[in-house]
């Protein structure tokens, strides 16, 4: 009945149920683990993480109960707890104690999974938070340098050159860039242009996507499973002159001195706006 009314949606009456279930059968692990999955998807972190704690308690070797109780540890800067989990589950740490601050490699996140889902590529920095090197869509909120926590289960794949690799769903923002997001819009008459404005920005230490190039729509089964073929995403073979370009940088300041370094009368600028700041 309470996994039912969970997936329907009720999850206060799946968590009144949970609890009746608790109330008759304390020894009972999945009723605590399906407890605090519910709030971890509800990020009531305290909660999450004394239900896992149950549930990780009478079931030592459920692996899913020791990954939500590490997240819900890791949540609430609990890293002592975080770090036992992983000990546990055989991960390599960087350091005895404090926050983890490893490289766990590229991986792919999704943003916002359950409205306007955007994935965009970052490094984990533990097994559930990663720092995001792309720039994102400013109407995710997001920006290229947040840290965010991560789902542990992976919910469809993308391809790095010849590796598969897992995309894990976002659960919050951990910790805010110092960076803001810019658009930038030219009309640029080749590749070639586009490819040496942005060796420019990079030269300068200043991140910059081309967004008219690298934004790819995918439908919801593609991206939360294999991505296959559609004819309307065939890309057009004509040159596209009007390119929009995601750049984070600390300031407006740092965007112009760029531009304004420029040597070339290839494009034109047409627009530029900061869209996030770093304090937003």
């Amino acid at each position: 009945m309470a996994m039912a009314l969970d997936a329907a949606g009720s999850t206060d009456d799946a968590i009144a149920k949970y609890r009746e279930a608790i109330q008759a059968d304390l020894a009972k692990s999945e009723s605590h683990y399906n407890l605090g999955l519910i709030y971890k998807y509800r990020s009531e972190w305290l909660r999450s993480f004394e239900s896992n704690y149950m549930a990780y308690g009478l079931a030592p070797d459920d692996q899913a109960a020791r990954w939500n109780l590490a997240i819900a540890a890791t949540a609430l800067h609990d890293w002592t707890t975080a770090r036992r989990m992983w000990r546990d589950e055989g991960i390599t740490l960087d350091e005895e104690l404090g926050p983890i601050n490893g490289n766990y490699g590229q991986t792919p996140v999704r943003l916002h999974p359950d409205g306007d889902a955007e994935v965009v590529w970052a490094r984990r920095i533990d097994p559930v938070r990663a720092r995001i090197e792309n720039i994102p869509f400013p109407e995710s909120g997001f920006r290229c340098g947040d840290v965010v926590l991560h789902d542990g289960a992976a919910v469809g794949y993308r391809m790095r050159g010849e590796r598969e690799c897992p995309v894990f769903n976002v659960l919050e923002l951990f910790e805010r860039s110092r960076l803001g997001t810019f658009q930038l819009l030219i009309d640029a008459p080749s590749p070639e242009v586009v490819d040496a404005l942005i060796d420019a920005f990079d030269e300068a230490g200043v991140a910059v996507e081309d967004w008219t190039e690298n934004v790819r729509i995918l439908c919801k089964a593609c991206s939360e499973g294999a991505p296959h073929t559609h004819d309307e995403n065939t890309l057009p073979d004509a040159w596209q002159s009007e390119r929009r370009l995601g750049v984070a940088a600390a300031s407006m300041a740092e965007v112009e001195a760029v531009l304004n370094a420029w040597m070339g009368t290839e494009f034109t600028v047409l627009e530029l706006r900061c869209e996030l700041t770093a304090e937003n």
